[in-house]
C-alpha cells in the first residue's frame, strides 16, 4: 500500500463538473492499493495517517512537527490513486502489475476508508474508478510518501 499524504489548508474533488469530496485544513491522501495488501496494511497505514505529527503547535514558538491530523481536529480527504503502482523502468507506458485489480482494491480502499472515519475526523472520498480532478491547496509544502508492503 502506498499513500502520498499531504498537508493542506484545503482540497477538494471534482467529477463531471461536481465537487464529490471537500475539505478544509487537514491532509490530502492519495490512495495506492497492491495486489498483496492485506487487512494488516490497512492498519497500519490508517494508524500511521491519523498519527503522524505533521502539524505545528497552537503558538508561534511551538515546534513544526508537534500535533498529528487527530489532535488538532483536522478532515481528510481520501482520493484512491491505483497510478502509484505504475512501473516506469521499461518502455514508454506505464505497467500497472502491482496494483490490484479493481474489485480488491475497492473493497481495501473502502476498508481503509471506514478505518480513517473510526477516528471521528471529518473523511471526505473521492468517486472509485472516476476521472477526477483534484485541487490541493498544500500547505508547507508538507507532502509524505507512506509504503507498507506485506510482510
Amino acid at each position: 500500500m502506498r499513500v502520498v499524504i499531504q498537508r493542506v489548508k484545503s482540497s477538494q474533488v471534482t467529477v463531471n463538473g461536481e465537487v464529490v469530496g471537500k475539505i478544509g485544513r487537514g491532509l490530502n491522501l492519495l490512495v495506492g492499493i497492491a495486489n498483496t495488501d492485506t487487512e494488516a496494511e490497512l492498519d497500519w497505514m490508517a494508524r500511521k495517517c491519523l498519527e503522524l505529527r505533521l502539524f505545528p503547535g497552537d503558538n508561534a514558538s511551538a515546534a513544526r512537527w508537534e500535533k498529528s491530523v487527530q489532535e488538532m481536529g483536522g478532515e481528510l480527504l481520501v482520493v484512491s490513486q491505483f497510478t502509484l503502482y505504475g512501473d516506469c523502468h521499461k518502455g514508454r507506458r506505464p505497467s500497472f502489475t502491482r496494483s490490484a485489480v479493481p474489485e480488491l482494491a475497492q473493497q481495501l480502499y473502502e476498508r481503509f476508508v471506514e478505518k480513517l472515519r473510526q477516528s471521528g475526523l471529518r473523511v471526505e472520498t473521492g468517486k472509485f474508478g472516476a476521472m477526477m480532478q483534484v485541487s490541493i491547496e498544500n500547505d508547507g509544502p508538507v507532502t509524505l510518501l507512506l509504503e507498507r508492503e506485506k510482510e
